[in-house]
């Protein structure tokens, strides 16, 4: 796997009439009705057929995931809805979910719409933290073989060594930078993110990216209503606490008591390892690096200093390095639900 795109700029090339044309090579025609959603890592749009339903239509960044990747995405999602799980999956098309054209790997799911859940709700943290054990349960039955591991080393390590590499940090802050990402990955090296492996805790294959925008949220009071998951693009082998922590925001009490909810679900059906929860700011420190990384290497990509232009100036690295220093602090306090 390469984080780098394959070729400048690939998404050039896909024009409304080679999406349309991508659809119909696998026997679904559209009515020209096309709305690009939001997304930057992928493309995405959901398109009107001439039937007047609709599909969203996916196309894969050239370069970053392989085909034997992709299609273990797409198989997770195929066990999670026959489990009966709320998982938004591929369609299979000709007997395949993963299909090419001109040059891009692409999938085709049924649209699906909803609002971002109440997280505010101790009814809705509970309904989705019961589902979240779904996914886990699912998750554990057979590991992941061609994705990676979401630890230490995938997204802290070599997102610093890539970023100092490329030379992205301005020399007038690069060696405080340096100093405090050093701090902090130094205090995840004492953690179970540094070998999963043999950290004595379960690793399992996770959705990965479980932000409330990942997650649609439909009237209760019609069948099927609740929530149902989407996006497993980022499914990754971590711990189970990965796909809870993304759910938390506000000041410490208000994640807590938010947690407190996810936890009562997720127990009803699952047990969770409170040994886990000592991760959470571990893992929210690797996702800011991360998360740097990630806007480096799509600098290329046109779309991004368009969306970031506030990214790679002196600026936006000296509150880095604060946000940093303050994980540090927050690494070292009591966990969480303690």
């Amino acid at each position: 796997m390469s984080d780098t795109p394959a070729t400048s700029h690939a998404y050039e090339k896909l024009t409304p009439d080679t999406v349309l044309d991508a659809l119909a090579s696998v026997g679904l025609f559209g009515d020209g009705r096309l709305l690009p959603l939001n997304s930057y890592e992928n493309r995405v749009y959901q398109v009107g057929l001439e039937d007047r339903s609709q599909v969203v239509v996916k196309f894969y960044r050239p370069g970053r995931w392989s085909d034997a990747q992709i299609q273990e995405e797409h198989d997770f999602a195929a066990e999670l809805a026959q489990a009966e799980v709320p998982m938004v999956a591929p369609l299979l098309l000709e007997g395949r979910s993963l299909h090419h054209h001109a040059g891009f790997a692409f999938s085709v799911s049924p649209s699906r719409g909803g609002r971002a859940p109440e997280l505010d709700d101790f009814e809705v943290l509970e309904w989705i933290g019961r589902f979240l054990a779904r996914i886990h349960t699912v998750g554990a039955a057979r590991p992941f073989v061609q994705r990676p591991a979401l630890d230490l080393r995938h997204f802290g390590t070599d997102s610093r060594d890539w970023l100092l590499a490329h030379e992205k940090v301005p020399l007038d802050v690069q060696a405080e930078w340096t100093a405090m990402c050093e701090r902090a990955l130094a205090m995840i090296a004492d953690t179970p993110l540094a070998e999963p492996a043999g950290a004595g805790l379960r690793t399992l294959r996770l959705h990965g990216d479980c932000h409330p925008g990942n997650i649609l949220w439909t009237p209760t009071d019609r069948a099927g209503g609740g929530p149902h998951f989407v996006d497993l693009d980022d499914a990754r082998t971590g711990f189970a606490v990965q796909d809870l922590w993304m759910l938390l925001s506000g000041d410490r009490a208000q994640r807590t008591a938010q947690l407190s909810g996810l936890l009562d679900g997720y127990e009803q059906m699952r047990e969770f390892d409170r040994r886990e929860l000592a991760l959470i700011e571990p893992l929210r420190t690797l996702r800011l690096l991360h998360y740097s990384a990630w806007l480096a290497r799509r600098w290329q990509d046109p779309i991004f200093p368009i969306t970031f232009p506030w990214f790679g100036s002196s600026d936006y690295w000296k509150g880095q390095i604060q946000m940093l220093e303050d994980q540090c602090e927050a690494m070292a306090e009591e966990p969480l639900y303690a």
